[in-house]
């Protein structure tokens, strides 16, 4: 029978579900392998044939392991809370879990029927009370923790509390806020129970703080940086606004040297490591404090009578000549003089606009606004303007800078446009006339530096700074604590309540918090976040945090409840994390390097602190597959003389010959380029009755290779091809498209020829008449030595992740034993094995056509490459007349070099080319070459 791949498939899909094929043991004597997919978010739209593309390749590496003796844990859920699901709500007043449970039913079958091998018995879904359960008790952890500096990790809040009680404030070294109190143990016992855990949430490694914030009032919510583009949401297009609110925040900056150091232990891409370096931005410098000037007219200034910034070349502070600050500073409304009010609010209100992403990319913008007050420098007292600029940011360093026109382009920048002064403090010349250019250039203009090099002036600028008390050495980081609060419905609840004013955690015994039920999701007509709906939902009378958790919440710790998926009492048990340890092999986009990439090891290197997790690092090898492109098409429409689009359409050879204008068009209907017109004028109303100006009586699209995306109609649905060619050609031939770390068009034409070498593989255990026929003989030495070749390649290469190269080796070894006649059982049977892992439907059904037990294959033996069959006993000798290659001789490689000359030189084919002559010479290169010099 021919290759029937839509019975085989659904065969073998039903048999795996109903025999949980690939349920991880928990307990078992073979080593462990964890593969994971990054959670997918499950949108109402599906798959397309770009999302499936990690999936295939950690599916091909976990069924390999599998078949090398591992025991691999492969699951799969979803990251089901976010931003669509509840914007559906909003517009239908559906609930959003009925969306959310509809969306992953399709997920689920789509999943399914490409043949992966999760194990399903442990999916896990972020928005089910069984899971965030969980995620909001390690919330309780971090709020009932602090950062012990000098242990380096994070320690129970009762140990700092034993110790304000025993010795006061003394002798703490923690991260924290900034003003902190100072107290003795009898002043803190004296302080009220509210006083204590006000100064209290001062240490919390999670705490409420008064943040800078991405307001959408359009979504009713704050959104990350990633999810702003150039002043809008992404999602929706909604302006978006910088907005001061009062947020739960997480001190991911206790953890930034762990973070930055971790990086050197793990197997990650360079690049994306690079780009975590770059956001934690480690610098070491210091902080200078610049009083303000006296007889400033300042308005109300409840604060300290300086600026603080942080600078990493305190050697400069010579060439100070302003400073500017951030427009959210909290000083700028105290610094502003009345002359300057204006300019001041016009320039806030512009800078709200930008999200702080553009604010820091928008390198060659000139804009700020002057305050009106006036600082000192503290070294040598001279008078600097204050100004305000939207590339100084409020969350990084302390929100000011001081300018130093003559050593920033930037700073240089901006004195030129405001005509601010700029003085030399580097000798310049001495540098360009320097012969030796080890040489440093030496301060000028700069005082008691003046003549000192740039690491000599530093260390007498900051022990300067120290003396007088105008500053201090200091490490600095630009990564900041981490917003963790939306003001929208479907996400995890917060499990605090509020009394006085202040937080506090329910009790354990009172997990899950579960949503409740709402009669809109949209924020009240107070602009409170839609939770504050909710009717009689309260602790013990006390109200509710009214924010839910971010998006990053549920998947910053989601590998460990797989290990152990069902637990009621923990979030999982410790023989399972002690099993199981950490992923082994982690896959997914590198657009999560700075947001979920970073949140999880901040997570996981608490969790460890805590002794609930044994690795410090959550995932070992992390690869990033690339983004499978869209394949667009286009036809072509007409202008008219008017400038109008007609409905007459130009093949895209034709169109040199006309005015046109392009036009997307669904890829469905569009095959090796050619329009089907039918199908296009069903396509949509409007062109049910074009006209085709066609080429050779076919109308030929345009292409361009752009994003995978329903507006561009250039979606391939990965069920059609499964419908058309199986799952098993979709899955080698996105594989086959290129290196999996690499970005690649999609091209539905030549998935044909994937098709047909599956056709050709099944074609080599049946006969002409299409029955299964294999010989039990014994094998050739030639089939031989193409079953060893393929199994030494696809060994390397899917070790390697190299998984395009191992396709073009099936193909060869298939056509090889082709040309053999080969239909050897033990050659074909391991084949069947070394590409199980690629195509297991098919794999799977000659498995058992073979004759092998009523089951199934994915626990067999990976073939055992055997190099001698590999050695070649003959050798085609490339013969050579006076240095050109005339013919090749085979010949055994055990012939001493005085017998191959003789066969050589009796061959009848070499005489011809001797034309009688007497060689002077014969050179053999044993298993190289033989020349001949006439």
């Amino acid at each position: 029978m021919d290759y029937q791949f839509k019975d085989i498939e659904k065969k073998w899909q039903k048999f795996w579900a109903d025999n949980q094929t690939f349920k991880a043991e928990d307990k078992t004597t073979k080593p462990k392998y964890y593969v994971l997919d990054m959670f997918p978010y499950p949108s109402g739209a599906g798959l397309h044939v770009g999302h499936p593309l990690g999936y295939i390749a950690s599916d091909i590496f976990s069924r390999y392991k599998r078949l090398k003796g591992f025991n691999v844990l492969h699951p799969m859920g979803y990251d089901s809370f976010g931003l669509p699901a509840e914007q559906y709500a909003i517009q239908t007043g559906q609930h959003p879990a009925i969306t959310t449970e509809a969306n992953i039913a399709t997920y689920r079958r789509q999943l399914d029927q490409i043949g992966f091998s999760f194990d399903w018995s442990r999916e896990v879904r972020t928005s089910s009370p069984d899971y965030y359960k969980w995620t909001q008790w390690i919330f309780m952890q971090l709020f009932n923790s602090w950062y012990n500096k000098d242990a380096d990790k994070a320690e129970s809040i009762d140990k700092l509390v034993k110790h304000f009680e025993q010795n006061g404030s003394i002798g703490i070294n923690a991260v924290c806020d900034d003003e902190i109190l100072s107290f003795s143990a009898e002043e803190w016992k004296a302080m009220s129970n509210q006083d204590q855990q006000a100064e209290l949430l001062k240490y919390r490694l999670t705490y409420l703080r008064e943040s800078t914030v991405n307001w959408c009032a359009a979504l009713g919510t704050v959104l990350a940086n990633d999810e702003v583009k150039d002043g809008f949401s992404e999602r929706g297009g909604y302006p978006v606004e910088q907005k001061k609110m009062m947020q739960w925040s997480m001190r991911i900056t206790a953890y930034a040297d762990r973070l930055l150091k971790g990086l050197d232990t793990i197997d990650w891409p360079e690049p994306l490591k690079e780009m975590q370096r770059n956001w934690i931005g480690k610098s070491v410098g210091a902080l200078v404090r610049f009083q303000l000037e006296k007889e400033t007219n300042l308005q109300s200034l409840n604060t300290n009578h300086y600026i603080e910034v942080f600078t990493t070349r305190a050697d400069t502070i010579f060439g100070t000549t302003f400073l500017v600050l951030a427009p959210e500073h909290e000083l700028v409304t105290s610094l502003t003089t009345p002359e300057q009010k204006d300019d001041i609010e016009a320039y806030i209100a512009q800078a709200k606009k930008k999200s702080e992403l553009e604010r820091m990319a928008d390198a060659k913008t000139v804009s700020g606004a002057f305050t009106g007050s006036f600082a000192l420098n503290p070294i040598n007292g001279e008078k600097v303007q204050i100004w305000i600029a939207d590339y100084v940011l409020a969350g990084y360093g302390t929100g000011a800078v001081m300018a130093v026109p003559s050593g920033d382009q930037r700073d240089y920048l901006f004195a030129k446009h405001y005509n601010l002064p700029i003085i030399p403090i580097i000798d310049i010349q001495k540098i360009e006339t320097e012969a030796d250019p080890t040489k440093e250039g030496r301060y000028i203009n700069s005082g008691f530096i003046n003549g000192l090099t740039y690491k000599e002036a530093t260390t007498a600028v900051i022990a300067k700074l120290e003396d007088i008390g105008a500053g201090k050495a200091k490490v600095n980081f630009r990564m900041r604590d981490a917003i963790f609060g939306r003001q929208r419905y479907w996400g995890e609840p917060v499990p605090v309540y509020f009394k006085d004013e202040l937080p506090y955690l329910i009790e354990e015994k009172d997990l899950p918090l579960v949503l409740p039920e709402v009669d809109k999701y949209l924020p009240t007509e107070d602009g409170e976040p839609p939770l504050a709906r909710a009717k009689d939902w309260n602790y013990n009378g006390f109200e509710y945090e009214l924010s839910t958790m971010p998006g990053w919440a549920g998947s910053s710790w989601y590998w460990y409840r797989y290990m152990d998926a069902h637990n009621d009492a923990e979030f999982a048990s410790k023989e399972a994390i002690e099993y199981w340890k950490d992923v082994d092999l982690y896959i997914g986009g590198s657009e999560h390097a700075t947001g979920h990439l970073l949140y999880s090891r901040f997570w996981n290197k608490f969790m460890k602190d805590l002794d609930l997790v044994v690795e410090e690092e959550p995932f070992k090898k992390l690869i990033n597959q690339g983004m499978i492109q869209g394949r667009s098409n286009f036809v072509y429409r007409l202008i008219d003389e008017e400038g109008r689009a007609t409905n007459t359409l130009i093949s895209h050879g034709l169109i040199k010959q006309y005015k046109t204008s392009p036009l997307h068009v669904d890829v469905n209907i569009v095959d090796n380029e050619v329009l089907n017109i039918n199908k296009f004028k069903e396509w949509r109303p409007e062109y049910a009755d074009a006209e085709f100006i066609l080429e050779n009586g076919k109308y030929i699209c345009g292409v361009e290779v752009e994003k995978m995306s329903k507006s561009k109609f250039n979606v391939v649905n990965p069920d059609d091809l499964i419908e058309r060619y199986g799952a098993d050609t979709l899955r080698m031939y996105e594989m086959f498209l290129g290196p999996l770390e690499q970005s690649k068009p999609w091209n539905t034409n030549g998935i044909e020829g994937v098709f047909k070498f599956l056709r050709k593989f099944w074609r080599l255990f049946h006969n002409d008449a299409w029955e299964f026929s294999v010989s039990t003989n014994g094998p050739s030495k030639a089939e031989l030595k193409s079953l060893h070749k393929i199994i030494r390649k696809v060994e390397e290469d899917v070790e390697r992740f190299s998984f395009n190269t191992s396709v073009s080796s099936f193909m060869i070894a298939v056509n090889e034993l082709t040309d053999l006649k080969s239909n050897n059982k033990a050659v074909l049977q391991d084949l069947v094995v070394i590409l199980s892992p690629y195509a297991p439907h098919i794999c799977e059904e000659l498995w058992t056509l073979l004759g092998n037990e009523a089951g199934t294959l994915s626990y067999t033996a990976f073939p055992k490459f055997n190099p001698a069959y590999l050695v070649e006993d003959d050798f085609a000798y490339p013969i050579s007349i006076n240095g050109k290659t005339k013919l090749n001789l085979n010949m055994p490689l055990s012939l001493e070099p005085a017998d191959i000359e003789a066969i050589v030189l009796a061959s009848a084919d070499v005489q011809k080319y001797l034309d009688n002559k007497t060689p002077r010479k014969v050179i053999v290169v044993k298993g190289r070459i033989v020349n001949i010099v006439l």
